[in-house]
């Protein structure tokens, strides 16, 4: 896809370059220039939309009943998720689907559509681009990175190379991926018996690290990585369980994940020395939900508000399900995601954290640093 104009002549191009930077500047409450999120369902909000054959969408109702429009939207979630309350944080605009973007583009645009930032992440997808397979189609992290290149050139026919570089360093990268990965090796006997659960973790760890790296070459400097959460303690994991415990091998392969990320993170800020990063433990925090949910203001820690059967974990949250009178009451909205309630108080926790939940640094502190 060409997303170009022709380059501003020389002659002008400076002064162009210098008004666009002015107009760029940050409104007042508004932290960074732009957040380019990465990701899976739990941040998406209508990439899959976009996508014809996708298996993975949520453009039907029960979705979006608490949004501000009470329509589905593409979230997987009754309202809002963790992008938008994150973004709200930032002074942003939510950052919109990349696809839709990209339908309705045109060449004569005099601004680039992607300077407060854009989404490419995608229900279904991995670090691996294999997990979309029993999804038929989702974007991958490969392929999402792949757009994000696109972006950038369009960045820079915009703003001038000195310009995107400049813009693009002080922006957020948000990256939440992994859970369809340990989903996959969890759902697969081939992958058990081709690696034990620390060489795979180790595999997504390295893969993620390949990807992070070609953000970097094209001026990535500042991200948001958000840890695997219990994901055995989701409704479709507890569905398992005759007795509606978590299942603890998926969860202790989401906490080995999580070291593995931590310690390629610091790998690799030994290696690129310019990038800081803000790590959240969304583990710690989801299970404090589900250990104590009275101090969070939810009664239902097991069951997902929307869908059918046990723990309304047989059928998923589509038309024909029933729905939870009181969303705020519930951690889960569906078969894996949260709900509005829960994502709002997640990015509450981890926007001005404490070391129990971010580190090296929260979210503020990060959106504040120099580059």
């Amino acid at each position: 896809m060409k997303m170009a104009s022709n380059c501003v002549c020389a002659v002008s191009g400076f002064w162009v370059v210098f008004l666009v930077l002015l107009r760029l500047g940050c409104s007042e409450g508004q932290r960074v220039p732009a957040a380019f999120v990465f990701g899976d369902s739990l941040v998406d909000v209508g990439n899959n939309n976009y996508l014809p054959v996708s298996l993975v969408k949520a453009d039907f109702p029960h979705n979006g009943i608490d949004f501000p429009t009470k329509k589905p939207t593409g979230r997987f979630s009754n309202g809002k998720n963790s992008a938008d309350f994150l973004a709200e944080k930032l002074g942003l605009p939510t950052s919109p689907p990349y696809l839709a973007l990209i339908s309705n583009y045109s060449e004569s645009y005099s601004s680039s559509p992607f300077l407060t930032g854009v989404s490419f992440a995608s229900g279904g997808a991995g670090i691996f681009d294999g997990t979309d397979e029993r999804y038929q189609q989702s974007i991958p992290l490969t392929k999402q990175v792949e757009y994000y290149l696109a972006v950038h050139e369009n960045l820079v026919q915009h703003l001038g190379s000195s310009g995107a570089k400049k813009h693009v360093a002080k922006s957020l990268f948000v990256v939440v991926i992994g859970t369809n990965d340990i989903l996959g090796y969890s759902g697969s006997s081939n992958l058990r018996k081709q690696h034990t659960p620390q060489q795979y973790v180790s595999l997504m760890a390295s893969s993620l690290k390949d990807q992070l790296k070609r953000l970097h070459n094209y001026d990535a400097r500042k991200f948001v990585f958000v840890g695997l959460p219990p994901i055995g303690c989701c409704p479709s994991q507890r569905n398992q369980d005759k007795t509606a415990a978590c299942k603890e091998d998926t969860n202790s392969w989401s906490r080995m994940y999580n070291m593995a990320l931590l310690a390629m993170l610091k790998g690799l800020k030994s290696e690129l020395n310019d990038i800081s990063y803000s790590y959240l433990d969304t583990y710690t925090a989801v299970q404090n939900f589900v250990q104590n949910p009275s101090a969070y203001g939810f009664t239902e820690v097991k069951a997902a508000c929307c869908g059918l059967g046990n723990l309304n974990a047989i059928v998923p949250c589509l038309p024909i399900s029933q729905y939870c009178p009181n969303r705020r009451d519930h951690v889960f909205w569906d078969l894996y995601h949260p709900t509005e309630a829960a994502a709002r108080i997640l990015i509450d926790k981890v926007f001005h954290g404490s070391p129990q939940y971010t580190y090296p640094m929260d979210v503020q502190q990060l959106a504040a640093v120099d580059v």
